[in-house]
């Protein structure tokens, strides 16, 4: 008794709407999200108004006036590059090992519909550093990366680093140091 694999009529309408549906979901816009607002170079919101933080990399802070949050070195040039790549964009979303982080906020690797991952992106143009303290999927690849990216001298790794001196004269506030 053979199984018949191919019935009359099952080629037609339903194949090309499962074969559609396909496409979509490869493509990433099938379950696609619009980013609505994007807060720093590894923070964004959503269309639905739900915050997402990119899993495994770690952007300059950007300042805060509501907060009285200083930003960082570089925080400002890191929003303004998410921005550009990502606001206003079709995102598709995919989860790690945890849905949430402490804050609420939803934790995400981020892919364009073309297929680009955005948080290798960040890393990859200096736009932001690896997320050292927990583990992720993409770690050892992220880590290449920003090698690779310190080594070209891009982004935030296009300046020499500063020296402790000169780090401890601007937490205090005056750059030729205490009189």
């Amino acid at each position: 008794m053979a199984i018949r694999v191919f019935r009359k009529g099952f080629c037609g309408p339903r194949m090309v709407v499962l074969g559609i549906c396909f496409l979509l979901w490869s493509s990433g816009l099938l379950f696609a999200e619009k980013v609505r607002y994007v807060i720093d170079g590894d923070t964004f919101i959503l269309a639905n108004q739900q915050r997402v933080r990119m899993i495994g990399i770690n952007a300059p802070e950007v300042s805060h006036r509501k907060y009285g949050k200083q930003g960082q070195k570089f925080g400002e040039e890191s929003r303004k590059y998410l921005k550009r790549f990502i606001e206003g964009k079709d995102v598709r979303l995919e989860e790690g090992e945890e849905p949430f982080d402490r804050f609420g906020r939803r934790l995400s690797y981020v892919y364009l519909p073309d297929g680009t991952f955005v948080n290798r992106q960040m890393v990859e143009k200096g736009y932001a550093e690896v997320f050292r303290k927990f583990p992720f999927q993409y770690k050892k690849d992220f880590l290449e990366s920003e090698r690779k990216a310190q080594s070209a001298k891009l982004g935030m790794w296009s300046e020499k680093p500063k020296s402790f001196w000169e780090r401890f004269c601007e937490s205090w506030g005056n750059p030729e140091g205490r009189k």
